[in-house]
């Protein structure tokens, strides 16, 4: 059997916004309190590839939708000494705004999604106002449009992206949300995106309030503990603890970007 291949794996912080906890979980929160969600993208780096896994909002998208813009996600590639123009391969775990909306950031990748999620956002659901909020219009069209140019590879059901990352249908937050599973130095890390927001939402069993199916959420969730050896191993989508319970990347990225590829600081584990 041939080794896998190991990767360094990055969570690159670029935007948050103030919430309270009654915002997280169905059914609201008995103990409300302050909660502030942090907005990721993710990098995956090794045996010659370059994968960046979503490609967050613009300045434009979180002004109207009341977000703190803290940086710009793909020039802050830039800080892992990524290039954009050599970026060949996105994964976009899902359509949400804040997931897929620098695609045109990215002039030679190929981009990789399920196909549910772009026949659900093409599709008569998105007639309804509760389930269409999280997308933006234009990005689905520009999604569209790229398939159209043969740039995005759609899947049904897991995929070897490249040896030792795989991707893993997870939906119930959207109806197409996909996870991605990288071998690294650790072992295999479970990037769960939107599968859970907050470590929280995964450990009490209590899911994030936007969804499609909630039976589907809490499956998925469990598919996250069946991909990875330990919970410490599960990078959730949303929560600010990524950001203490890594390392940064250097003392100069603190708060920026932190190595998921190593194991979580002593004090969090």
């Amino acid at each position: 059997m041939t080794e896998q291949p190991t990767y360094e794996v990055f969570a690159l912080r670029y935007a948050m916004r103030e919430a309270k906890r009654s915002e997280h979980f169905i059914g609201g929160d008995p103990h409300d309190g302050p909660m502030p969600m942090d907005y990721f993208l993710w990098l995956i780096r090794g045996d010659g590839r370059t994968i960046v896994v979503d490609s967050g909002f613009t300045a434009e998208v979180a002004a109207r939708r009341g977000r703190t813009f803290l940086r710009d996600p793909i020039d802050s590639l830039r800080l892992l000494d990524v290039e954009v123009d050599s970026v060949r391969d996105v994964v976009l775990t899902h359509l949400h705004y804040d997931h897929v909306g620098n695609f045109h950031r990215f002039p030679a990748a190929q981009f990789h999604l399920q196909e549910d999620e772009l026949h659900f956002t093409c599709g008569r659901h998105m007639r309804f106002g509760h389930l269409r909020h999280s997308f933006e219009v234009e990005d689905v069209v520009g999604i569209v449009r790229l398939n159209f140019a043969e740039r995005v590879r759609l899947y049904r059901g897991p995929v070897d992206l490249a040896p030792g990352i795989t991707l893993h249908p997870a939906p119930g937050h959207s109806a197409g949300l996909q996870f991605v599973r990288v071998n690294t130095a650790r072992g295999p890390v479970v990037l769960a995106s939107d599968v859970t927001h907050f470590y929280e939402n995964m450990e009490k069993g209590r899911p994030f309030p936007t969804c499609v199916n909630v039976a589907d959420m809490l499956e998925s969730q469990q598919l996250l503990y069946a991909a990875a050896p330990s919970p410490a191993h599960i990078v959730p989508g949303h929560d600010p603890e990524v950001m203490r319970r890594y390392p940064a990347v250097s003392p100069a990225l603190e708060g920026i970007a932190v190595r998921l590829d190593v194991p979580p600081k002593e004090s969090a584990a």
